[in-house]
């Protein structure tokens, strides 16, 4: 049976020109798991909004959208909360009260479910979703990969048919997004719960979709079964953020049903030869710029402390990458360096002129347009905005902007101050492959410059290809200081899928592109 049938949909927001949907057809199965990408702004989070018909934007829109049999938009606001669920790709805007505990039960409140089933619910989905000893906890103090795991959970206590979600993984380190993506799998194949997922980091969900939809300018450009797709996008911008598996085999110029998981990878180069590589060497006698000594932080007078004794430093035009779970305290140690935040013991040492992007790059802004943000700190914005692709969005408002448009708009707006220190809280998350390779070579390129950059992520492949040192936050500490290809040829989760494909049949590989460049 079909859940949603959208028939020739198209649709251009309010003042915009060209079409944001340009005559979408799509049939999406009950109990199907279909996976929606494409590079930023063409379209994806838009379409998605178009199913849930309370976050459908305003604008012209032409064609219809049938659910279960019937018109989309003459669901009740009880069917459509009951029925479909949706999380959305900024954390923030989906979280309504303070509590976790509350939060937790707010959606069943709503509905007026009686006070039994919901302790009974929540109890449950806390426990499911490893959020037990987040129960009492403020969401303010929640990390973001947290409190998307919290609104996973709080839109599941509702019972929906379907979930939609919105680049779920962008804010969950490695092994979160491997426990994130399994519970929705679970929920779709235990459940039988119809999965819909617009998504950029494609290694962990795209071995596990039905089908996956490629969307270009608005259109859907192509569609099938995941291992027959990739090589049918080899050639495409969008082939460089496929699984690496896929990408090798592609780089090998093979044919067939390409592999997408670690073991379908390993299989393929044991039947091929690779020649051997020597190991770059990495300067560090650099001068030190950024300093921070024996930091202890908390967020509440009797809590925890968040960061206890960390020790960081960072040299003059390099590039320093720090990893680590959700909550570890990444994003708290950004902050301090930037002197957002003070630490009650221990002291941070940076006279330089900072930037700091925060994690929510809404942040950035306070005026009605781009063109307006940009022209307070530098009327020169245009080579940046050039660069970045955003010269079309000048006159738009931040907040009508995708994920992926607006955190490159954010990263314009720290590099338009001529920073010495710049600071990157995920700086990748929204953006496509062809976006975070213009980001990684303008962050080396200014690194040259001088530029202190220090960027916390859970993109580990991007953190491989363009930084100098990775560190790992654990236990309010940064352990496992090292150069970055070392960094993650020793680690056995916190590394990339071509170390973990690769290991033991070709050593020293760190990305796809080492596997492919040694191939004989």
């Amino acid at each position: 049976m079909e859940v949603f049938n959208i028939k020739n949909l198209s649709f251009s927001y309010n003042g915009a020109e060209e079409k944001a949907l340009n005559e979408i057809s799509l049939r999406v199965n009950e109990g199907e798991m279909l996976l929606i990408i494409g590079e930023s702004g063409c379209g994806k989070t838009t379409l998605l909004k178009m199913l849930k018909k309370e976050l459908t934007p305003r604008g012209k829109l032409d064609g219809e959208i049938l659910f279960m049999g019937g018109p989309l938009e003459k669901l009740t606001p009880r069917e459509s909360a009951e029925k479909i669920g949706y999380l959305m790709q900024e954390t923030d805007f989906q979280l309504v009260t303070d509590r976790v505990y509350s939060e937790l039960a707010f959606g069943p409140e709503s509905l007026g479910v009686s006070k039994e089933i919901i302790r009974a619910r929540v109890a449950e989905f806390a426990s499911c979703f490893g959020l037990s000893e987040l129960f009492s906890r403020e969401v303010n103090t929640l990390s973001g990969g947290q409190k998307q795991l919290l609104n996973l959970a709080s839109v599941m206590l509702t019972g929906p048919g379907v979930i939609i979600l919105d680049e779920p993984l962008s804010q969950l380190d490695p092994i979160s997004s491997v426990e994130f993506i399994n519970t929705v799998r679970r929920i779709n194949r235990e459940l039988g719960t119809t999965v819909i997922i617009a998504e950029h980091h494609l290694e962990e969900v795209f071995s596990l979709a039905d089908r996956v939809v490629y969307m270009e300018n608005g259109r859907i450009a192509d569609i099938g079964r995941p291992g027959e797709i990739c090589s049918r996008l080899a050639d495409k911008r969008i082939g460089l953020t496929l699984p690496a598996p896929a990408r090798v085999f592609n780089g090998l110029r093979l044919s067939g049903s390409a592999p997408l998981t670690v073991k379908e990878g390993r299989e393929l180069l044991r039947n091929h030869s690779f020649s051997d590589c020597a190991e770059a060497s990495y300067n560090s006698n650099k001068e030190i710029t950024l300093r921070a000594k024996n930091l202890f932080f908390r967020y509440e007078k009797n809590g925890s402390d968040v960061l206890r004794g960390l020790d960081f430093s960072a040299a003059k035009g390099a590039i320093y990458a720090v990893a680590g779970e959700n909550g570890s305290g990444k994003s708290t140690l950004l902050r301090l360096l930037s002197g957002e935040l003070r630490a009650y013991r221990g002291k941070v040492e940076n006279k330089n002129r900072t930037a700091y992007l925060p994690q929510n790059p809404r942040d950035a802004f306070v005026r009605d347009s781009l063109k307006d943000d940009f022209s307070e700190i530098n009327n020169s914005y245009l080579e940046l905005c050039e660069r970045f692709g955003i010269v079309e969005l000048l006159n738009r408002h931040p907040y009508d902007l995708s994920g992926g448009e607006l955190q490159r708009a954010a990263i314009v707006k720290c590099l338009l101050t001529s920073p010495e220190v710049l600071l990157l809280d995920e700086p990748t998350k929204g953006l496509d492959s062809f976006s975070k390779r213009g980001l990684g070579e303008l962050l080396r390129e200014i690194a040259a410059g001088g530029v202190t950059v220090v960027i916390v992520t859970h993109d580990l492949e991007f953190a491989a290809c363009y930084s100098d040192h990775c560190g790992l936050l654990f236990d309010g500490l940064i352990i496992s200081q090292l150069p970055s290809r070392r960094f993650f040829r020793e680690n056995t989760f916190y590394t990339t899928v071509a170390v973990r494909m690769s290991r033991g049949i070709l050593d020293g590989a760190v990305t796809a592109d080492d596997i492919i460049k040694r191939a004989l």
